[in-house]
C-alpha cells in the first residue's frame, strides 16, 4: 500500500540518487568544493554501500586495485590491495563519517519518476519512502536545479538468469549471486557454478577451499576468459607509504597503478597475439601438468574485447590445482534432478548450482525521465563528455570505466560537474543541455562485447565517434579533456543574465 506523505515540497540545489561509491564520492567533493550548495542524497536501499552491500556470495570483492578504486582524497590503509567487499564497506563508511554526510544521505528514498520543467528550471522528483518498521510506503516531492545520478547500469532487482530446460526438474538448490541467501550451506556439496566472468573467478577458489568448503566446485563455462594472476598485497605500495608516509604514499601508489593499468590495457589491445600468448604462457605456469589449456583458457576473441579476470596470488589456479575445483566447457541441454546435461551427453551432477550468468543492464533504476512532458527514451540519447545526455537539462550520470577502476573516471565527473556548475553561476544560468550535431555517427556507450553489454545495448544511450561525444576509456585521455574549457558550441545555455565582470568562475580542485 502507498500513501502519500503531505509534508511540504522540498527544494535543493543538487540530489544525488544512489548512495554506493559514486554517490557517496560524489557527495564528498560537492559538500566540500560547493559549500553555498545545498545538498542531498537519496539511496533506495536500508543502507549505504550499493554493489558492495547488495552482493553477498562468497569471496566478492574488487577486481580493481583499492589504490585506483578508492578515493584520491581519502588514502586506502588495508594492506590488501585487492580488497573482499566487508573492507570496502567500512571505507565508505568511513568516508561517510569523515566528510559528515549522514545528515546528507537519506536512505528508503527510492526515486521514481523525474520530471523537468524548462519553465521552472527545475526538476520534480518522486519519492518512494519505505518505513523499515511497518513495512508502509509513502511519496515525497523532491525538486532540484541539478540531478547527478549515481545509480550505477544494471538493475537491483534481477540479475540475468538464461531460462534453461528442464530447471524445475532439479532437486537441489539453484542461487543467483545477486541475490545469495543468507545462511547458505553448501559444505561437503558438490557445486557447479554456471559462467566464466568475474563473480565464477570469485566464486570458484572461494566455495572451494576454507572452512566451510564445498566437495568439489565445478565451473561451467560456454565460452573461456582471460583470467591472470595478480598479487593481493602490493608490495611496493607497503614501501611508498613506509618512505612517503601514507598520503603522499598514497598518491604516488595511486599515479603508479593508473599508469600500470594504461599500459596493460593498451599494450593487450594493441598487439593482441603477444598479449594471448604472453596470458597463455602464463596460465600454463599456474596449472597443473598436462591441463587443457587452449580448451578452457583459449578465448574466441582478443584481450579487452571482454573484461580480463583477476585471481588474487592465483587463487582460481591453485583451487584447480589442489583438485578441488575443476573447469568443464560446453553448453546445457538441460537441468535434471540430479545436475546439468551436457551437449557432450555428460552428466555434471550437484546438490548446489550457481548461475553466475551476468547482470541485466537498466540506467537510473528504470525511472521515467520527463521533459517538458515528454517521457525520454535513453537510447535516444547521446553521452556528452562521458556524464551529461543529449536533450536532458540539467542531468548527469556517473558511469566509470570498464578497462579500469571504476571510481576514476567519476572522480574526474565529479570535479567537471564543479567547474560546469560555478561556469553557470558565474555567467547567470540555470539551465543547460549538451545538443547533439544533425548527420553525427554513432556507436553503443559502452566498447565492450560482453554478453550484458549486447543485452542492454538497446536501452542504453549512444555515443559518438569524435570528442566530446566519444566516451573515452584512458583516465590519461579524460584528465586532459575535462582539464579543458568547461564550455563549447555542443552546450546550450538557458536563462543568462550577462555577468561580464565575472570571468567564469574558479576551477574545481584537482581530484
Amino acid at each position: 500500500m502507498t500513501t502519500e506523505v503531505r509534508d511540504a515540497v522540498e527544494e535543493f540545489d543538487v540530489v544525488i540518487i544512489g548512495a554506493g561509491i559514486s554517490g557517496i564520492g560524489a557527495a564528498s567533493y560537492f559538500s566540500r568544493e560547493l559549500p553555498g550548495k545545498s545538498l542531498l542524497v537519496l539511496e533506495g536501499r536500508d543502507t549505504i554501500g550499493g554493489t558492495w552491500d547488495l552482493f553477498r556470495y562468497p569471496g566478492i570483492r574488487s577486481d580493481s586495485d583499492l589504490h585506483t578504486f578508492g578515493y584520491a582524497f581519502k588514502p586506502w590503509r588495508h594492506e590488501a590491495a585487492i580488497a573482499d567487499a566487508p573492507l570496502i564497506r567500512d571505507y565508505l563508511r568511513e568516508t561517510v563519517e569523515e566528510n559528515h554526510l549522514e545528515q546528507l544521505i537519506r536512505l528508503r528514498h527510492r526515486v521514481v519518476r523525474a520530471e523537468w520543467s524548462s519553465d521552472d528550471r527545475r526538476w520534480t522528483l518522486t519519492v518512494e519512502v519505505a518505513d523499515p518498521a511497518g513495512g508502509v510506503s509513502g511519496t515525497r516531492t523532491v525538486r532540484a536545479g541539478w540531478v547527478f545520478a549515481a545509480t550505477g547500469y544494471y538493475r537491483y532487482d534481477e540479475g540475468f538468469s538464461p531460462l534453461f530446460p528442464g530447471r524445475d526438474d532439479f532437486e537441489g538448490t539453484i542461487v543467483h549471486p545477486q541475490h545469495w541467501p543468507e545462511g547458505l550451506d553448501y559444505s561437503g556439496k558438490k557445486v557447479v557454478v554456471i559462467g566464466s566472468g568475474a563473480t565464477a573467478i570469485t566464486l570458484v577458489p572461494a566455495m572451494a577451499t576454507g572452512p566451510g568448503a564445498a566437495r568439489h566446485v565445478t565451473m561451467l563455462q560456454r565460452t573461456p576468459t582471460y583470467v591472470l594472476a595478480l598479487p593481493r598485497v602490493d608490495k611496493l605500495a607497503l614501501a611508498l607509504t613506509k618512505v612517503l608516509g601514507e598520503e603522499r604514499g598514497y598518491a604516488v601508489t595511486r599515479f603508479k597503478n593508473i599508469w600500470i593499468d594504461r599500459a596493460v590495457v593498451k599494450g593487450l589491445r594493441t598487439f593482441p597475439k603477444a598479449g594471448r600468448r604472453l596470458i597463455r604462457r602464463e596460465n600454463i605456469k599456474r596449472l597443473p601438468k598436462g591441463f587443457d589449456v587452449d580448451k578452457h583458457f583459449n578465448p574466441p576473441y582478443d584481450p579487452w574485447d571482454q573484461r580480463l579476470c583477476l585471481a588474487p596470488d592465483g587463487d582460481f589456479f591453485d583451487a584447480i590445482k589442489k583438485g578441488c575445483a575443476s573447469v568443464v566447457t560446453d553448453t546445457i541441454t538441460r537441468f535434471t534432478s540430479r545436475g546439468v546435461v551436457l551437449s557432450s551427453g555428460e552428466e555434471l551432477e550437484a546438490d548446489v548450482i550457481v548461475t553466475a550468468t551476468g547482470l541485466n543492464l537498466q540506467l537510473f533504476d528504470g525511472m521515467p525521465i520527463v521533459v517538458d512532458g515528454s517521457e525520454i527514451d535513453l537510447a535516444d540519447s547521446v553521452s556528452y563528455r562521458g556524464m551529461l545526455l543529449s536533450g536532458i537539462p540539467n542531468w548527469a550520470m556517473a558511469i566509470g570505466y570498464t578497462t579500469s577502476s571504476w571510481t576514476l573516471k567519476v572522480s574526474l565527473m565529479c570535479r567537471y560537474f564543479i567547474d560546469l556548475v560555478r561556469h553557470m553561476d558565474a555567467h547567470g544560468y540555470d539551465r543547460v543541455v549538451p545538443v547533439a550535431q544533425p548527420g553525427m555517427e554513432y556507436r553503443p556507450v559502452m566498447d565492450l562485447q560482453a554478453g550484458y553489454a549486447r543485452r542492454g545495448e538497446k536501452l542504453l544511450p549512444k555515443q559518438g565517434l569524435e570528442k566530446p561525444w566519444r566516451m573515452a576509456m584512458s583516465y590519461p585521455e579524460d584528465a586532459k579533456a575535462l582539464r579543458g574549457p568547461v564550455a563549447d558550441d555542443n552546450l546550450q545555455f538557458g536563462a543568462g543574465r550577462p555577468a561580464a565582470h565575472l570571468p567564469g568562475g574558479r576551477r574545481a580542485a584537482r581530484v
